[in-house]
């Protein structure tokens, strides 16, 4: 595997950054994280190389002088707003974060409910938040926010807030998800600091985009194809090319809401000590980039690679026209098609020539193994043993699951689990080998090459079921399909 991003020196220089802004604003900074802490395979992805807990582990250099404080927003325990990717609620995810950062050597200082409008849902949730011993908060619906500065920058705004205790330098200020008001706790406390004569001030640890890379390089493409559902635009920061004569890139809402941050800054501190929306952040991740190349690839891949899950969500009947036509757009304007991504190439020929659905994988070393579907196998769970095999040095021909023991499980899914499809799923097909490992070396020489399937790329030109996406997922394998629902 190509890397192209130098993951101890961002280790390094991340938090040497962080520490230098703490010491500028006399020992108390409120940090606002933005993206994921840990498992940011988007990052690992566009930047081979990148360790998808790199952030985690940079913070935890600091982890002596931090303490997070946890944010979500009351209307999303109203309606029980559930992460995507995890299949949890909001409410829910604050204490699996709090728990992951606790044993992780974090001290997490309390929960801050925003939004608040005495919701009876959010009142219970922050009862049961005191049966588990964690201090809460509430900040106000503030009307007018983020544009009445007058109000916001009163008693009656960020005044009426619960002053949030903390006692460390650096304060991480994190949510389970975008639009929980992360930066309003954050500009609150500098204003509750502020009336207690305490200096302090706030940065944003933002990843993408990468400030300091080209508006159109395709490591920043690819992040405006990943939050194409929440139509993110990058842009050239207009404030920092006025200030310095530089050009910087940034994303529109962080570009529209500075002047309102900079009238807040003034009313509270009488100067904003930021120039420009680039200059409230402390990434550092352009400065590690050690191949350029091999980075605008992988950034590449990971276009097509939205792109096939915008279509796949519209497929599943999402209502993500918009999504799937900006990815499009972006591909046409990185003179991109599916083709770029050489599985997808390769899945097709296969299906093409043999009539049946089909897959294939680039292994670490480029070689590209493919699979179709059989009455016995469907045809990841087919991949899944040729791409095994193939790294076990096991000849293609040998059989590792017999025909005896496949039929029986067919059997017990169509007879007596009532099953439409009798072929076997790649959990399956792991189940069989494991079982056949205990007599069968070949069975136990394939399992043991599952390890090396960590990062490789797959297509399949039908989408997969549910179970066959997390066990892929579960490898470390980046799945694409095309959005053909099986027959």
């Amino acid at each position: 595997m190509l890397y192209g991003f130098d993951n101890d020196k961002y280790l390094r220089i991340q938090s040497e950054h962080i520490k230098e802004r703490i010491a500028k604003f006399g020992n108390k900074l409120y940090l606002e994280l933005g993206g994921k802490l840990y498992d940011d395979f988007h990052a690992s992805r566009v930047l081979p190389g990148f360790q998808p807990d790199s952030k985690l582990r940079m913070l935890q250099q600091l982890s002596d002088s931090a303490e997070i404080v946890i944010v979500i927003s009351a209307v999303d325990i109203e309606k029980n707003k559930v992460r995507n990717d995890l299949g949890i609620t909001y409410d829910m995810d604050v204490l699996r974060l709090r728990d992951e950062f606790i044993n992780s050597g974090f001290m997490v200082s309390s929960v801050v409910i925003t939004h608040y409008n005495g919701q009876t849902s959010a009142d219970v949730y922050r009862q049961k938040l005191a049966r588990l011993g964690i201090d809460s908060y509430v900040h106000y619906t503030i009307e007018g926010y983020p544009n009445n500065v007058a109000l916001i920058d009163s008693e009656n705004g960020f005044g009426r807030n619960d002053y949030v205790r903390t006692t460390r330098p650096l304060v991480i200020v994190t949510a389970p998800g975008p639009g929980s008001g992360k930066m309003a706790v954050c500009l609150s406390q500098l204003y509750q600091e502020h009336k207690r004569g305490i200096e302090a001030g706030y940065a944003k640890f933002e990843t993408f985009p990468v400030w300091n890379l080209p508006l159109k390089h395709p490591v920043n493409v690819a992040y405006e194809a990943a939050t194409a559902d929440l139509n993110d635009i990058n842009m050239i920061d207009p404030f920092h090319l006025e200030a310095y004569g530089k050009i910087a890139v940034n994303y529109n809402r962080d570009i529209e809401i500075f002047p309102v941050l900079n009238a807040l800054f003034e009313g509270i501190y009488n100067e904003n000590p930021y120039k420009s929306p680039t200059d409230m952040g402390v990434n550092m991740l352009g400065f590690c980039i050690s191949d350029d190349q091999v980075c605008c690839e992988a950034a590449k891949n990971e276009i097509v690679r939205r792109y096939y899950t915008a279509l796949n969500k519209l497929a599943d009947g999402a209502f993500n026209d918009n999504e799937v036509n900006k990815i499009a757009l972006l591909l046409k304007q990185e003179k991109l098609s599916t083709d770029y991504r050489k599985t997808t190439v390769a899945a097709k020929e296969r299906a093409e020539k043999s009539g049946n659905p089909s897959s294939a994988i680039a292994l670490q070393d480029g070689t590209i193994i493919t699979a179709e579907s059989s009455p016995l196998l469907g045809s990841s769970a087919a991949l899944l043993i040729n791409a095994t095999k193939h790294l076990a040095g096991i000849d293609h021909e040998t059989r590792l699951i017999p025909q005896s023991m496949i039929e029986p499980i067919q059997k017990t899914k169509v007879q007596y689990l009532h099953g439409n499809n009798p072929r076997l799923h790649t959990d399956e097909v792991l189940v069989a080998l494991s079982v056949l490992s205990r007599q069968d070396d070949n069975c136990r020489k394939a399992l043991s090459q599952l390890p090396e399937l960590k990062g490789c790329q797959v297509h399949s030109t039908v989408m997969l079921s549910e179970v066959d996406r997390k066990i892929f997922k579960k490898l470390g394998v980046d799945l694409t399909c095309d959005p053909v629902k099986k027959v």
